[in-house]
């Protein structure tokens, strides 16, 4: 049943049945595989009317705290009546349709604990010059006026432009920053002959000019006031901000324990859910999914002749590009997904008589991940516990995938959830485990409820909660 967004702060009934197609594959624990679920929920929007929320993070306060990447702004949402309140406005941003704007958004460990600290940090886009850079800035919150203010930066000149920013930023258990940078959306799309950069490493004199070009489709590790944590590890003989490396566009990180889990938004297949090991190396572009030659070849167009004249197809590759099977490469440190969404079978054709040529991505075996979140082993909902929980900027749905009891692997069938005439951007559970609540984009494709690709989305810039009312 699809949620109206003049429904708000109205409770709805909302089917979880799900409507995945669970994709064929050679080996069943390369790819998803779907199943139904019956669990009782209820959904309310709780607020609209944002204006592109990104990031959500549970304060200690009892608020929701969001970042709104359009409006550059970062807000506190009161969780039972959705008044939202600004608490900053920032300056120098630069915003632009689906990536650029105030993107991360992380409470400092020890914020508003008795001796502890007031330091918000934020993670935005900005111009300099004609060049897109992207950076990281601590604000100091004010609690008799609930406002942030008193910019600092922490770590600025980052890749950043008009496509996979990646953006996320967190605190990890051992205090440090960790933010994720996407491989700038290269060798596709509009920027079809621009090298991607996710295998390049920096080098000592880039680092010592604090030129961060080749932080492109890494995941940082940085200590509070920007430094390099002397235990980073070493990559081909450099110690940097980077932590791992190989990424195409990871939005999400979340901490179980002290393992990292990352999903990363994969081509026209192989989206995937990543355990993100100090100094490993993720693929891309080599590799999309596993190393198993399905249904994939890194095509090099920014080594084609002419690239300009050329059309680019992610799938049926014109002459003269270059390509590469996966198989073909191969890194010591080379770390397979844990998952992906979906694998498909080599010769697969990528084409769908529900999707038109302008909606053709819609239709191939992706999610587009764009968060992640753990429900823990003590929560409220059985069925839930130990489990990620993925959202689907696509799909317009939830996905849980359950953990070992270590915590260490997945095990088990995908549950898909909620799937409404959404793109949902982010996901956040609430401490007494009983609420999920989801902030939607304002605006872009996604596939819905009949499983065809619409614009029309049913609660743009809102914050829908799904409600667990069992027992």
């Amino acid at each position: 049943m699809t949620i109206r967004n003049t429904l708000l702060r109205t409770a709805v009934a909302v089917s979880v049945a799900t409507c995945g197609i669970a994709y064929a594959v050679d080996t069943p624990t390369q790819s998803a595989s779907i199943i139904q679920t019956a669990e009782p929920f209820k959904a309310t929007v709780l607020i609209s009317g944002l204006d592109a929320p990104w990031d959500m993070v549970w304060g200690p306060d009892g608020y929701i705290w969001a970042t709104e990447r359009k409006a550059k702004s970062i807000v506190r949402i009161d969780p039972q009546t959705g008044k939202k309140q600004v608490a900053v406005t920032l300056n120098g941003v630069h915003t632009g349709p689906q990536h650029e704007g105030v993107l991360g958004l992380a409470l400092s460990p020890a914020f508003m604990k008795n001796g502890g600290d007031h330091y918000v940090y934020t993670a935005y886009t900005y111009m300099e010059g004609s060049t897109e850079h992207a950076k990281i800035v601590r604000l100091e919150y004010d609690p008799k006026t609930h406002t942030l203010g008193n910019e600092k930066e922490i770590l600025a000149g980052f890749p950043a432009g008009n496509d996979h920013n990646g953006g996320r930023l967190r605190f990890g258990p051992d205090g440090k920053l960790y933010y994720t940078i996407g491989e700038q959306g290269h060798n596709q799309g509009a920027n079809f002959c621009k090298p991607i950069d996710a295998q390049r490493l920096p080098t000592e004199a880039e680092l010592s000019k604090k030129e961060y070009a080749a932080y492109a489709g890494k995941v940082l590790r940085l200590n509070t006031d920007g430094s390099i944590p002397e235990d980073n590890p070493v990559i081909e003989g450099i110690k940097s901000h980077v932590f791992t490396y190989g990424h195409r566009n990871p939005q999400g990180l979340v901490f179980v324990g002290n393992t990292l889990y990352a999903p990363e938004q994969g081509p026209s297949s192989d989206d995937e859910l990543n355990k993100l090991e100090a100094g490993g190396n993720y693929g891309w572009p080599h590799v999309a999914g596993f190393r198993d030659n399905q249904a994939y070849v890194y095509a090099n167009y920014a080594k084609a002749k002419d690239c300009a004249s050329l059309t680019w197809d992610p799938n049926h590759i014109p002459a003269g590009v270059p390509v590469q099977k996966e198989t073909d490469w191969n890194a010591a440190n080379f770390k397979a997904p844990l998952k992906t969404f979906f694998t498909v079978r080599d010769g697969y054709t990528y084409s769908n008589a529900n999707c038109s040529a302008d909606s053709a991505y819609i239709c191939w075996p992706t999610i587009s991940p764009g968060s992640i979140a753990y429900y823990p082993a003590d929560g409220v909902i059985k069925s839930w516990r130990n489990s990620l929980i993925i959202n689907s900027l696509k799909n317009g749905a939830l996905y849980r995938i359950p953990l070992n009891a270590d915590k260490q692997d997945v095990q088990g069938d995908v549950v898909k959830y909620f799937h409404t005439n959404n793109r949902y951007r982010m996901v956040l559970i609430s401490p007494d485990t009983r609420k999920i609540y989801v902030a939607t984009d304002n605006a872009g494709n996604v596939m819905d409820e009949t499983n065809h690709p619409t614009h029309n989305l049913s609660n743009p810039g809102s914050i829908i909660v799904f409600e667990y009312t069992g027992k």
